[in-house]
Order: structure tokens, then C-alpha cells, then sequence
């Protein structure tokens, strides 16, 4: 019974359970990026691009027999998520980051109490 329980302890852990999380957001994600690429920049960006190469397609695009353009649009792919992965993480960052408030100055501790107090003693021991 203790694999059980020590699986159960490592399956349901909150490090795992974020992590499966991300990776089913990461490919919800992933997704509306390939969309947006096949759907909208090729249409939009890419198109003038194609027809002077007669291509229709992206995934046709070749050059001495390879075929480059599913491997362009990957790259797109990956150059979009990676700039909002990075404009992500700099808003969460500067989310998180708190503005420091100086501290207060720290009372003289009973030593430094303690010497003051002699100080005090010895002065007014002096002006008599």
C-alpha cells in the first residue's frame, strides 16, 4: 500500500498538477497560434510572397526538392509564441515585483540603550 500512497503523494502534488496544467494550455495555446499563422499571416503577409513563387500553398513552397514551407510556418509559429511568452513573463514579472518600501530604522537595541544612558550619566557628571 505505500507505492499507492507515495504515488498518489507525487501524482497529486501541486508542482504536477501546474505543470499538466501548462502543458494543456501550452497546447490549447499552440493551436491558436498555428491558426493564427495558416489562417491570418499567410493569408495576409504571406500570399503576395507565394504567388510570385506560383504556389498556392505554403506547404508547397520548395527548393530543389525540399519542401521548406511547413518548416517556415513552424518557425513563424514558434517566433509568435515566443514573443507573447515573453511579453507574459515580463507582465507577470513586473506584476510580482513589489516596490521596496524602505524599512523603518531599527530602535538602539538595550546595549545601545545601556551606553546612551552611561553617555548621559558621564555628561551630566562632567557639567557638575
Amino acid at each position: 500500500m505505500g507505492f499507492v500512497k507515495e504515488f498518489k503523494d507525487f501524482a497529486f502534488k501541486g508542482n504536477v498538477v501546474d505543470l499538466a496544467v501548462g502543458v494543456i494550455i501550452g497546447a490549447a495555446f499552440s493551436a491558436i497560434v498555428k491558426s493564427f499563422v495558416d489562417d491570418i499571416i499567410t493569408p495576409l503577409l504571406l500570399n503576395p510572397a507565394l504567388e510570385k513563387a506560383n504556389v498556392k500553398n505554403i506547404a508547397e513552397l520548395s527548393w530543389n526538392g525540399v519542401k521548406y514551407g511547413n518548416f517556415l510556418s513552424s518557425v513563424i509559429s514558434f517566433l509568435i509564441v515566443a514573443f507573447v511568452l515573453f511579453l507574459l513573463i515580463k507582465v507577470i514579472s513586473r506584476l510580482n515585483r513589489k516596490e521596496e518600501v524602505p524599512a523603518a530604522p531599527a530602535g538602539p537595541t538595550e546595549d545601545q540603550k545601556l551606553l546612551m544612558e552611561i553617555r548621559d550619566l558621564l555628561k551630566t557628571k562632567n557639567n557638575i
